[in-house]
């Protein structure tokens, strides 16, 4: 997910997104540690899909309170 992508979501939209990329990420990992993994580089693209999540969650709060 881009992060214009991410910029017209709505926060309840975000919020969902963040839960969902949460859960992938841990399933990721559990089929890292068995070797079902075939792609190294998801668990990396997913860490930073959350990233993007975070900062423009925290962008629209500091909005909001400024």
């Amino acid at each position: 997910m881009r992060t214009h992508e991410v910029r017209d979501l709505s926060n309840d939209q975000l919020y969902e997104e963040l839960t969902k990329s949460r859960r992938e990420l841990m399933n990721l990992r559990f089929r890292a540690s068995t070797n079902q993994l075939t792609n190294t580089n998801e668990p990396r693209q997913v860490k930073k899909t959350i990233a993007r999540l975070q900062t423009v969650i925290k962008e629209r709060q500091i909005q909001e309170a400024g």
